[in-house]
């Protein structure tokens, strides 16, 4: 399977492209594009990557990224079996920085939304109420036309660029150095991890995926990631364990090895050590 590097969803007719996303399952693909995109889930649940970032996504999960910055929502498992009646619905927005012309962004009175801008590259995620008014404004430039759907992005731009409440999302010291010409690797080795976290995962198989040694294939994966593979590894089980935990449905011991750990200890151990807390507790807190 070849992965789209650059997704085409320039429009002709609008400076603007809003897309209201039904489907079975959200794009699968990791990739990245040179447009600024403010995207909320409506439905649909699974694993988010952004950067370096992993983490579980839900309805409600309102995210605004930086032209190419790498990214996945990649639907839980069960989206993707045949027969299944799950759906994914979710509203993206993209725009590109010259989108008001090349100047725009020097203006004096811009220097807020330019710093906004800026913040972007790394993600930010947004939670609470103004995570609820960008759903809101979202749907309503759905329905616009014309100059007034770059009237009302300017407000919600101007909105976030002023009040608190959006938080970074790839860590500090990240660095984007992601080429298009290894969009396709790392996309294979993503794939191969969200499908597998379960199982053993072994470091070879995974190296030979990405036609590398083992010592060669660490290397390349810490350096475009920031993180270890096996810490990337662990964050995709940890945080599908987070998910059932929060389910109330099945036992710690029985999460342990659904989530992919070869021991209740290692579990907990890894748990304390990504989270901070232990199993027991994350349940008990939420």
């Amino acid at each position: 399977m070849k992965a789209p590097i650059h997704k085409n969803i320039e429009s002709q007719v609008r400076t603007v492209t809003i897309q209201e996303l039904k489907a079975p399952h959200f794009d699968p693909n990791w990739h990245f594009h040179p447009h600024y995109q403010l995207f909320t889930v409506l439905e649909g649940t699974g694993k988010r990557l952004i950067g370096d970032s992993v983490q579980t996504f839900g309805p409600g999960d309102t995210v605004f990224l930086g032209p190419d910055v790498p990214h996945l929502w990649r639907s839980d498992a069960a989206y993707f079996d045949t027969g299944s009646s799950l759906l994914t619905h979710g509203v993206v927005l993209y725009f590109q920085e010259d989108f008001l012309g090349k100047d725009f962004l020097d203006k004096p009175e811009m220097l807020a939304l330019k710093q906004l801008l800026l913040d972007s590259k790394r993600g930010i995620e947004y939670k609470g109420e103004l995570r609820s008014h960008i759903r809101s404004e979202l749907m309503s430039i759905m329905h616009s036309e014309g100059f007034q759907t770059i009237i009302q992005l300017l407000t919600l731009l101007d909105k976030l660029a002023h009040e608190a409440g959006g938080s970074p999302i790839s860590s500090y010291g990240y660095v984007n150095t992601y080429k298009v010409s290894e969009t396709e690797r790392m996309h294979k080795v993503h794939n191969y991890v969200l499908q597998h976290f379960s199982q053993e995962i072994r470091l070879g198989d995974v190296a030979s995926l990405a036609g590398m040694t083992e010592a060669a294939f660490c290397r390349y994966f810490k350096a475009r990631s920031n993180k270890t593979f096996i810490d990337f590894v662990n964050e995709i089980r940890i945080g599908h364990a987070c998910k059932l935990l929060l389910e109330d449905k099945w036992t710690i011991a029985q999460i342990a090895y659904d989530s992919g750990f070869d021991s209740l200890s290692n579990f907990n151990r890894n748990f304390k050590r990504y989270i901070g807390h232990t199993p027991r507790e994350y349940k008990g807190n939420y």
